[in-house]
């Protein structure tokens, strides 16, 4: 085994209340991707902070080359050839992709005589910009402006931006939640060839095909404690489970039986000009509708459109066989229906708000009494579906941004089940989430939709979709392309209909 480029030793992370990393060892070797597992709130985050230069560690050792280093901030960090593609990104929307590749390291023309600074070089930006965007084959002018991109896209860019830096230490945190399989494949190709270059690739996934298929090692964290380490290729997915959470998840998929009754929301002939047309569907009290499609297939806008957040070109909504429109998601949410976004940081939570604060924003006026907000009331409903959610947290009065990805996606589908919808939409429900809490939620998804609640989920997650719906819409290019009963699922035939093949053509959901 080669000897660590960068190593952690005993490093510890108090904050007030929390001891989020507890004597955990990590080292990762030059040409080798080594896969970081845990639980959400295991620790995984605040560990890369820590390898940054977001936190200085409580405690602890960090050796860069074979020397002790202490990095005073991420831009310290960068400069030492630690570089980190985050799961949510964060880019200049009314910027360039050059601009936004080269945010901070621009290159320069030589200083011009009586200017302090010298100016951009435009010209070997854009060139730079666009054979890193070939490399990873992105088909994308360099001028193109980041707001103008799809998710996939902009996650392609945050990788060129990474490399731009060249990384000797590349952390990639969830690289894979907004790709399609064909993008998945680009990137595990360029992971390897990285690899092969003698770059270190720290990898962060849930999803363990994934960490099978890429990752040379892995080390486990529990609770913000080391777990255990060893090679991937003697890994089994069982045991690495039992060391992620501490025990075995036994069903990841733990569907009750429902009594599926009659028609709570139907959808006929939706369209939206460009995006998608003539769109289908109905769900039943009870039933979980699943809605299956490759990256903009058009899964996300069809619901959006439907609850009124963008506007629709056609077609009609009918709830309890009366016709309605949303005007607004107020207005949805009036008659009963919630929609659960993918985005979790920019639409699903408030961040800068405490966890009990987001639970209970859709149900201000329920808690109120003659105008004012009751307090107890307010924190006995955020402590009851906390508790049901499983939220890790030092308390409920702490903000949204203090959590760990998964654990802020809890409390997003808290805030929305609280709310006790009729008929709920979940778009990607388990994005960036472990396989524990997956688990669980999919087990209170399943519970609510045998109590009665209607359920559309969305998702890229083919087991999830064959493991959850009674039902699977699948589109293509924003279309309807099939829809499938449980009885017929199969990987095969989804996938092609997913990919437009005439002989799954189907009518109506």
């Amino acid at each position: 085994m080669q000897e660590a480029i960068l190593e952690l030793k005993d490093i510890a992370m108090y904050f007030p209340g929390i001891k989020a990393l507890d004597g955990v060892r990590f080292a990762c070797r030059t040409g080798e991707v080594h896969a970081l597992i845990g639980e959400n709130g295991a620790g995984k985050s605040t560990l890369v902070k820590v390898m940054t230069g977001v936190y200085r560690p409580t405690a602890g050792e960090i050796v860069l080359d074979g020397k002790s280093v202490s990095f005073s901030s991420p831009l310290e960090a960068r400069k030492a050839g630690i570089a980190v593609i985050h799961q949510e990104t964060s880019m200049f929307g009314d910027l360039s992709v050059a601009e936004n590749i080269f945010m901070g390291h621009a290159p320069r023309r030589s200083l011009i005589k009586g200017l302090r600074l010298s100016p951009i070089d435009w010209k070997t930006m854009r060139e730079e910009s666009a054979a890193l965007l070939s490399r990873l084959g992105l088909k994308v002018d360099p001028r193109t402006l980041v707001k103008d991109l799809s998710t996939a896209e902009r996650h392609l860019v945050e990788i060129a931006k990474a490399l731009s830096m060249e990384a000797r230490v590349l952390i990639m945190d969830e690289p894979t939640s907004a790709l399609s399989i064909h993008e998945t494949e680009e990137l595990f190709a360029l992971v390897k060839r990285l690899r092969d270059e003698g770059v270190a690739i720290v990898f962060i996934s849930h999803k363990f095909e994934e960490l099978f298929e890429i990752a040379d090692y892995y080390t486990v964290l529990r609770d913000g404690k080391y777990i255990g380490e060893g090679s991937m290729k003697n890994a089994k997915e069982n045991e690495l489970v039992k060391m992620m959470v501490g025990r075995s998840v036994d069903q990841l998929f733990p569907k009750v039986e429902a009594e599926i009754g009659e028609v709570a929301l139907r959808a006929e002939g939706l369209s939206q000009t460009g995006i998608f047309k003539d769109i289908s569907f109905e769900v039943r009290k009870g039933e979980i509708l699943g809605f299956f499609g490759l990256v903009g297939a058009g899964r996300s806008e069809v619901m959006r459109a439907l609850i009124g957040v963008d506007p629709l070109d056609g077609g009609t909504v009918s709830m309890d066989g009366r016709a309605v429109r949303f005007s607004s998601p107020g207005a949805a949410m009036a008659k009963g229906i919630v929609y659960v976004p993918e985005d979790r940081q920019k639409q699903g939570a408030i961040l800068a708000m405490s966890i009990a604060e987001n639970i209970t924003l859709p149900q201000i006026d329920a808690l109120s009494d003659r105008g004012w907000l009751n307090p107890k009331k307010e924190a006995a409903v955020a402590a009851d579906y906390a508790q049901r959610l499983e939220v890790k947290a030092a308390g409920l009065g702490y903000d949204v941004q203090t959590l760990s990805g998964g654990n802020q996606q809890k409390v997003v589908l808290a805030k929305w089940l609280a709310s006790d919808p009729r008929v709920l939409i979940l778009d990607e429900p388990t994005k960036g989430i472990d396989v524990a809490t997956k688990s669980a939620v999919h087990g209170i998804v399943s519970q609510l939709a045998a109590k009665g609640l209607a359920v559309v989920m969305i998702s890229s997650e083919l087991p999830e979709i064959m493991g959850m719906a009674d039902r699977v819409a699948v589109m293509h290019e924003g279309t309807v392309s099939a829809v499938i009963d449980r009885k017929d699922f199969s990987e095969e035939r989804i996938m092609r209909a997913a990919m437009g093949s005439p002989a799954e053509a189907g009518g109506a959901a």
